[in-house]
């Protein structure tokens, strides 16, 4: 019951962020709302306990710095802009896309941080003694927390440099990957779900096998490598030398 009292909650956040899009007509936001949405699960799940276990103390500390610290960035990033993606959602669902977005975009998106969110459910509602998991859990989340932030500090600091605008970023994380920020994103979350394992709840398990569907296939590395091409010629040698999502050293042409 408690899980479904975080969906009511994060569908009626999700409504105010589609209010939102009534006075900026962008929908960009949803990306902001997007950690929030999965951070309402774990304090829903939390007020409904009085005797939080350590566990439960120490979920909640991390995903308030995942969730916040993405936000803001991702708030900051998109501050005054709209992301390409959502022109190119709203000119394919045209006439009444404002109407459409409701579901689109915001029901779907809060749909499924809801699902992907259970082992924070879990590991908040849960009494179990801490165990060998929870370290293991504590750190993966570490370093995909890390891996991900620093990703971003250097994809930043790149696009602001003058004359980068079309340059592919190569050194730092990116030498070992095209997409670090991602990876730390996935690792994220398998460490939520060892958490959640912890407890003894199998069904946690769903949660990371989704994101990292999400992050390859739809929304993440699939999505954002099929405009890239045409924004970035040289992106091409960057392929060929260089691991899609899981770090390696590079196959050759580049140096750190």
């Amino acid at each position: 019951m408690i899980y479904t009292y975080a969906l009511i909650a994060i569908l009626l956040f999700a409504l105010s962020g589609w209010l939102l899009s009534f006075a900026t007509h962008h929908y960009s936001h949803v990306d902001s709302m997007w950690s929030l949405f999965m951070a309402i699960t774990a304090y829903i799940s939390a007020i409904f306990y009085y005797d939080l276990s350590v566990r439960a103390c120490l979920v909640l500390a991390l995903v308030s710095l995942w969730a916040l610290r993405l936000s803001i960035f991702l708030t900051w990033r998109n501050w005054g802009k709209e992301d390409h993606r959502y022109d190119t959602i709203r000119n394919n669902n045209e006439p009444h896309f404002w109407f459409k977005s409701v579901y689109i975009i915001f029901g779907l998106q809060a749909l499924l941080a809801w699902v992907i969110s259970y082992p924070l459910y879990a590991a908040v509602t849960s009494q179990a003694p801490l165990q060998w998991l929870d370290g293991a859990a504590a750190i993966l989340f570490a370093l995909g927390f890390y891996w991900e932030v620093v990703a971003d500090i250097q994809l930043t600091r790149f696009r602001n440099q003058p004359g980068h605008e079309n340059q592919v970023l190569d050194s730092g994380l990116w030498r070992y990957s095209r997409h670090p920020n991602y990876f730390g994103e996935c690792l994220v979350w398998w460490g939520f779900a060892l958490f959640g394992a912890a407890t003894g709840d199998h069904w946690v398990w769903i949660s990371p096998l989704i994101m990292t569907f999400l992050l390859l296939k739809v929304s993440g590395v699939s999505l954002m490598e099929t405009t890239i091409h045409s924004r970035r010629p040289s992106y091409a040698d960057y392929i060929k030398n260089t691991n899609a999502f899981i770090p390696g050293m590079p196959k050759g042409g580049h140096d750190a």
